[in-house]
């Protein structure tokens, strides 16, 4: 891949990250766990090797944001980290889809009929629905967490808004924010066998 594609498909990448900016309640989170993993056998934890947001070589001060992001809430719960022979690995990306939205809006107009009998016109109002197309970008930050011994997916968290144009210092806050608000869903601390909360 060309060094420009690699560019573009990062800053694409990085843009996803942009999350719902003028929204009061936040990005969308959804989650989901295997049911049939047994997360009191996980005590340690490390990163997906390559991470999924850095497969063009690089890092960048998002992709470092992340990773401090993930390991502050993996620590707070507990997890040790151990590059060597971790129990989970944690991997995220980050993607930007075009999205278009469309309704309709009611509108009123008038025509005009002109009376013989009165000599006159009268404005005969009348009501009809318009259709608006709206076109936006939405980006997606997904976080997996891995078992690393079977190297299976047991439990992803996503964070998903409308993107928007932010000075760096605002995107990195909205980043935080992302992370804070999907590891919310995470129902576990290390060691624990806690039920997992129903996938949303």
């Amino acid at each position: 891949m060309k060094a420009s594609h690699r560019i573009g498909a990062w800053l694409l990448a990085a843009c996803a990250l942009a999350l719902l900016a003028g929204c009061a309640t936040g990005p969308r989170i959804s989650t989901d766990a295997d049911p049939e993993a047994d997360f009191s056998r996980y005590r340690t934890w490390a990163f997906y090797q390559p991470i999924a947001m850095e497969q063009s070589g690089y890092s960048s001060f998002l992709t470092q944001r992340i990773r401090d992001g993930v390991r502050r809430e993996m620590e707070a719960r507990g997890y040790a980290y151990d590059e060597a022979s971790p129990d989970l690995r944690v991997n995220f990306q980050g993607i930007v889809q075009e999205k278009t939205n469309v309704y309709t809006v009611p509108r009123t107009d008038f025509q005009y009929f002109y009376s013989y009998r009165h000599r006159a016109y009268y404005a005969v109002p009348f009501w009809y629905d318009e259709a608006q197309v709206n076109q936006y970008r939405e980006g997606t930050l997904t976080i997996d967490v891995v078992d690393a011994a079977r190297n299976r997916l047991v439990w992803t968290g996503s964070a998903i808004g409308r993107v928007t144009r932010k000075a760096p210092q605002e995107r990195a806050a909205d980043v935080d924010r992302a992370i804070a608000e999907i590891f919310l869903r995470y129902p576990f601390r290390a060691g624990s066998s806690a039920g997992a909360l129903p996938s949303q």
